[in-house]
């Protein structure tokens, strides 16, 4: 290769960087918008189940869409482009429906329109579909793209409108968090609203009892798994007592306690302040170093229903947090619906308690003594759970606190929590007796 051959190549490599550098930069239609919010309606009539969307028209990424001058919209030449994104993005791909449990096929995009900012005729299924169905903005409209909303009409044949119906939204691609506001109209009278974050998985828009009742099961069972927490606390409360016969009672006051107050948080009787999730949340830390240094000075069976059942109403509340966002999935059967959460969380609570009491048993018994075990695990609990209570009680003091004011409000707040707290000192007492009477019927079982 010649001299002149071989400085060829470096500077070819330079002419093609400076080309490559000279380019226009890519469309800023292909980044993914931070926050995208949906709006949606479905409704069966006229012998189709219709869904109408709202969503940013930025949102709908890999279309350069025509623009003039500053950004505005060039809308009649955009009107084929604006369907073709509606279909990537939004279409069959991405949404699902079922009827009586069966899919339905044949999902067609009807239309599809820009809207400008303030536009208001998504607040009203009726407004919203003939706000659809009109002229598209005339051509020549100051519209920003950036700030312009994509607004689809989307229908499936159905056999009939009294059929059960739900839907398989998923629409998280659309941006880094999306929220979706989902209004199911079951007639013109009656709405019910879904708002979810992310992709929800399949929605019954009109549930049967049993079909909600083992939906929030599932959710139950995977909460109290997903739940580092509780799980941890659940440790706390095996170290000790190993035997399933000894936790019997234990883990009964604990599953009467949460019930209470996750009924009672599920049905508004929860204060709705900012400061108190991170004040049940530092209480749940609290309840682990308690419990693990307990376990370290030597726990006593005896006592340690009572404050099994005192830790059990804080967490609680710690469940509800997890539930009320998934309440809207309940349709009408809400009490069924808290009653079949409580029995998953019941049912991961003795799964974990069956895998946890014969391991420590059983590494008791073959190589760890237990005193310097039950001492050392505990010691490791009380140490993950101080940090936890240190880290949410830094988050709690950053709230401001005072004095409510005395009115009526306020009275009603406080008779609904001295009916609370006489419920919850009910269910103690029953528990007492009830424990008392396994005594003498059943020592093996009894609290010592």
């Amino acid at each position: 290769m010649s001299r002149s051959s071989r400085l060829s190549v470096p500077r070819t490599a330079a002419l093609l960087v400076g080309f490559v550098l000279l380019l226009p930069s890519w469309p800023e239609a292909h980044e993914i918008p931070a926050d995208v919010t949906i709006q949606g309606f479905v409704k069966a009539e006229e012998g189709r189940l219709r869904l109408l969307v709202r969503v940013p028209l930025e949102a709908m990424r890999d279309y350069a869409f025509p623009l003039r001058g500053p950004g505005y919209l060039e809308i009649a030449e955009s009107q084929e482009m604006i369907r073709n994104a509606a279909r990537q993005w939004l279409g069959s791909t991405y949404v699902s429906f079922y009827e009586n449990g069966r899919p339905l096929e044949g999902l067609e995009l009807v239309t599809a329109r820009v809207a400008a900012p303030g536009d208001r005729s998504f607040a009203d299924y009726r407004a919203a579909l003939a706000h659809v169905r009109s002229a598209p903005l005339p051509d020549g409209t100051d519209l920003f793209w950036r700030q312009a909303a994509l607004d689809v009409l989307f229908e499936v044949p159905i056999a009939s409108e009294t059929s059960e119906f739900s839907i398989d939204p998923r629409f998280a691609h659309l941006g880094l968090r999306t929220v979706t506001v989902l209004r199911f109209l079951p007639d013109d009278d009656t709405e019910r609203v879904f708002q979810y974050t992310g992709n929800p998985g399949l929605v019954r828009l009109d549930p049967r009892w049993h079909q909600a009742a083992l939906r929030f099961v599932a959710l139950g069972f995977e909460h109290i798994l997903d739940g580092i927490d509780h799980l941890l606390f659940l440790l706390c409360l095996v170290v000790p007592f190993r035997s399933v016969r000894a936790l019997i009672p234990i883990v009964t006051a604990f599953t009467v306690a949460h019930s209470i107050t996750l009924i009672a948080s599920a049905l508004g009787l929860a204060p709705d302040a900012l400061w108190f999730p991170p004040l049940i949340e530092t209480l749940i830390a609290l309840s682990i170093v308690y419990m693990a240094f307990e376990n370290i000075l030597g726990a006593k069976l005896r006592l340690r229903w009572g404050i099994a059942f005192g830790f059990g109403l804080v967490h609680g509340f710690g469940f509800s947090f997890a539930l009320s966002e998934s309440l809207q999935f309940a349709g009408g059967h809400l009490l069924a619906s808290l009653l079949a959460f409580n029995v998953g969380v019941e049912l991961g609570q003795i799964l974990v308690l069956l895998l946890m009491a014969p391991a420590l048993e059983l590494a008791f018994r073959r190589g760890i003594p237990e005193a310097a075990g039950v001492i050392v695990l505990s010691a490791v609990l009380a140490h993950t759970g101080w940090h936890w209570m240190l880290e949410r009680g830094s988050e709690l003091i950053q709230y401001e606190f005072g004095l409510p004011a005395l009115d009526l409000a306020f009275v009603a707040v406080l008779l609904r929590w001295v009916a609370l707290g006489l419920l919850a000192g009910a269910a103690a007492w029953a528990l007492k007796g009830i424990f008392s009477w396994l005594g003498t019927r059943y020592p093996e079982v009894a609290p010592r």
